[in-house]
């Protein structure tokens, strides 16, 4: 839906900065989602750690050139865009989502509680997307900024609208109200999450009752609330007064009561009592939460007088809401369960549960902050906490801050061993990863005490052996590729492969402050890698399954799409989790013949995207087969013809332009008439090229060193290594080097193939690469000490050659350099 930018202006009561007509389609307040500038009005909140405004700059060069903001511009810096200005840029988004609301009129539903809103949305979405057509919170939108960006969605193809609404104090719940303006309301429950803006737990429910004032129906448990106050006797106080109340209760009379729960291995059986007739149904769950949710969605459905018939089917296909824990493998053969998504009491619980399900017989470290907006004082809180860590047989506690230090009292019976520190940072000084073996960890904590610091430092690979990164060398060879580069010409630098075994974080960040366009990687866990690193840049996902979409979600992942199974399967993805105009890249298949929609598909891929609007192209791309190779550039020219054949069909059904890209690193220089919009910059990057004729002066990034562990001299004809591959033929000094095929030093490079350089001389690979250790021979190298640095590839000794000694390509010996080698980063 289009909006005139005088109209918004009415509407957020605005003054001009500067103007020009402007249509707005998307509203953006993070630079990192632009999809479409052109029609995009970027909203520079100020908030407690970033200010909009200190985003202008960046956003304009995206290509937006419409601002609402609260300071006074220098609209010379920007001479095509629109500036609104307004005294709150916050107040005017929510001014302007409750206009947009304002022109619908289907069924509105809005959810609060402490816990559980996101679950019973979505439960809800699964349960009636089949007959309506729902607009929702995407993932857990529900604050000040979240409400009004998710009721901007709402269109006019929209039959039911699902959103939640969550406040941290009093005073919050009115703005979401006027936003939401719901017509059914539904309170999951009142618990300690959010209790600090609260002086009550009476006060906490009256805030968020404020959502329901205008509704004509609610929905919600009366146990919940029984010993706070009956809302229904003090209606007035609240609500309409033609509100319809739907109630659920184990405990006393109401619109649905619960007669009995029957509990089996995987499931509930719940016999209901509604409108004087019984009946049963069965949830496909166990744990309490749950269960109590999947009453509030029956509540929903009975409301909407869905047949008890039908509900009960559609409870048996009801799917958990995943996880967010995450556990994996850290150093000295333990297991990190961090779980950093909530910071309550009950998600402690659950999450102590998890860790007793998955460590066995384990020891079970548990590592915990203070505990934020508990509601209840110190005392009674870590007294609490206490009591659920003895109930779990905790070996050891480490409590993090200064208030669960104060209460260090409270935990000596808690665990085997406690520990206190007052911050994060005081820990990591003071506590040695080697203390930590055999065990399962888990960590808690809120997000300002930065616990992924702790769970980075337990999951650190560490080893004598070490690859230096140059970062100096990958800028020299950065600036080398961009002065091939058309102005408008874009760059994607690829960071797949832990960066081509240089380290995927350190490189992402040089990247992005050299400003290049995109990111590339592998695989999903790569991107979220960066994004948790702070990277902000574009990030393309080259290889895309059903198990990563929720990390692309997430983490403003953009998906390489190749395939008619794997569009669907992501397409089918994204209308369950309400989400439309996803950024995603096309992969064509000219040639390579690996991934890739055929030219031939293009005509009906195109129809599937105009039909279906939970997708919008980014860029379409192929991939040159042999651009390095003088005697294949008649096959590269045909590659570019079919590449040209397939965007020009796309380009004609879809409404807007998209970047093509085609050139690899060897195609930059070797082929400058197929730079289209935008380059990939790949092992280039890293000082490797392997082009024919025309060469850039690169400089090799990445050396990978070893040291000698020990010298002996070993006697003639005697052999040296396992199956006495290495027979020396006279007295011979071998140096053991720390580094063997399990850090990625190729096996072929044994028995005097591989060479290594060592004071300013090569030395021969004496016997079989051993896993962990290669033997040298350094007898015509006397100054060869125990100690000294050996240099496996870099600056002396090429890749390139290594490569050839083991008969395959850079990439490869790069990529399989192991990543318990550490990696050292030096700047010149």
């Amino acid at each position: 839906m289009l909006y005139q930018i005088k109209h918004i202006a009415k509407l957020i009561s605005a003054t001009f900065l500067q103007f020009a007509d402007a249509q707005i389609a998307y509203l953006v307040i993070d630079s990192r989602k632009i999809i479409f500038p052109e029609t995009a009005l970027f909203f520079a909140i100020e908030g407690t750690r970033r200010d909009g405004h200190n985003y202008i700059d960046e956003v304009y060069e995206r290509g937006v050139r419409n601002f609402v903001v609260s300071q006074s511009i220098d609209t010379t810096k920007y001479p095509e865009a629109n500036f609104l200005l307004v005294n709150n840029v916050l107040e005017a988004l929510q001014l302007l989502a409750s206009a947009h609301r304002k022109q619908f009129t289907c069924p509105i539903i809005g959810i609060t509680g402490s816990n559980g809103k996101t679950i019973v949305k979505e439960w809800l979405y699964q349960l009636l997307n089949n007959s309506e057509h729902i607009v929702r919170s995407p993932r857990s939108y529900n604050s000040q900024v979240g409400v009004p960006l998710s009721i901007w969605q709402i269109n006019n193809q929209h039959t039911l609208g699902i959103f939640e609404a969550g406040i941290s104090t009093v005073g919050e719940m009115q703005y979401l109200e006027k936003i939401i303006q719901p017509t059914i309301g539904i309170l999951t429950n009142i618990g300690e999450a959010h209790s600090e803006g609260f002086t009550s737990d009476v006060e906490k429910l009256t805030e968020k009752l404020q959502l329901f004032r205008h509704c004509s129906s609610l929905i919600y448990c009366k146990d919940a609330v029984a010993k706070l106050s009956d809302i229904e006797i003090n209606k007035t106080a609240f609500f309409s007064p033609s509100i319809q109340f739907f109630s659920w209760s184990r405990l006393e009379d109401a619109t649905l009561k619960i007669v009995s729960e029957t509990i089996t291995t995987n499931q509930t059986e719940v016999r209901f009592l509604y409108q004087n007739d019984f009946f049963s149904l069965t949830i496909p769950f166990t744990d309490s939460a749950s269960v109590d949710n999947a009453i509030t969605c029956i509540c929903v459905l009975l409301f909407l007088k869905i047949p008890v018939e039908t509900i009960q089917q559609k409870m048996l296909n009801l799917q958990a809401i995943e996880m967010r824990m995450q556990l994996k493998k850290g150093i000295n053969n333990c297991y990190v369960l961090n779980d950093s998504y909530s910071n309550d009491l009950s998600s402690l619980s659950i999450a102590l549960d998890y860790l007793k399900q998955q460590s066995g017989n384990n020891k079970k470290t548990v590592i915990l902050s203070d505990m934020l907006q508990s509601g209840t004082t110190d005392e009674q809180l870590y007294q609490l906490i206490a009591n659920e860590l003895q109930q779990r047989n905790i070996y050891r506690f480490i409590g993090i801050g200064n208030a669960i230090t104060k209460q260090y009292q409270l935990f000596t019976k808690a665990a085997e061993q406690t520990l206190f520190f007052s911050s994060t940072e005081q820990f990591l000084q003071q506590f040695s990863s080697h203390q930590f073996h055999d065990e399962y960890i888990l960590l808690k904590g809120a997000r300002v005490f930065a616990f992924e610091r702790i769970n980075h430092w337990l999951e650190q690979k560490v080893h004598q052996t070490i690859m230096e990164i140059n970062l100096s060398a990958m800028v020299h060879n950065l600036k080398q590729y961009q002065q091939q580069l058309k102005p408008s010409t874009k760059l994607m630098a690829m960071v797949k492969a832990f960066s081509y075994g240089s380290g995927s974080i350190e490189i992402a960040r040089l990247l992005q402050f050299y400003k290049v366009d995109y990111l590339a990687v592998a695989y999903a866990d790569e991107g979220v890698e960066l994004r948790q690193a702070g990277i902000t840049l574009p990030i393309m996902v080259m290889n895309v399954d059903e198990a990563g979409f929720d990390a692309l979600i997430e983490h403003n992942l953009e998906p390489e799409i190749y395939s008619f199974n794997i569009y669907k399967s992501f397409h089918q993805y994204l209308v369950q989790q309400g989400i439309s105009q996803f950024p995603i890249h096309i992969k064509l298949n000219t040639g390579m013949n690996r991934l890739g929609f055929e030219v031939t598909d293009i005509t009906d891929l195109s129809k599937e995207l105009s039909l279906q609007h939970t997708m919008v192209v980014k860029t379409a791309f192929s991939h040159l087969v042999a651009s390095e190779s003088a005697e294949h550039d008649a096959f590269t020219q045909q590659q570019a013809t079919l590449f040209n054949q397939a965007c020009t069909i796309l380009q004609q059904q879809l409404p807007y332009t998209f970047i093509k890209h085609l050139a690899n690193s060897s195609g930059i220089f070797r082929h400058p008439n197929l730079q289209y919009d935008m380059v990939r910059l790949g092992i280039g990057l890293y000082g490797v090229d392997n082009a024919d004729g025309k060469q850039l002066q690169l400089q090799p990034v990445a050396t990978l060193k070893s040291t000698i562990a020990q010298i002996r001299t070993v006697k003639a004809n005697e052999t040296v290594g396992y199956n006495r591959k290495g027979k020396v033929l006279r007295d011979s000094n071998i140096a053991t080097i720390r580094i063997g095929y399990a850090d990625g030093f190729n096996r072929q490079m044994g028995n005097g193939i591989g060479k290594v350089y060592l004071h300013n001389q090569l030395a021969k690979v004496v016997g079989n690469v051993c896993m962990d250790m290669v033997m040298i021979d350094v007898t015509d190298i006397p100054e060869a000490k125990e100690g000294d640095i050996v240099e496996v590839f870099g600056k002396y000794l090429p890749i390139q050659q290594i490569a050839k000694w083991c008969n395959t390509i850079a990439y490869e010996v790069m990529t399989t350099i192991s990543q318990r080698v550490k990696r050292v980063y030096v700047e010149e």
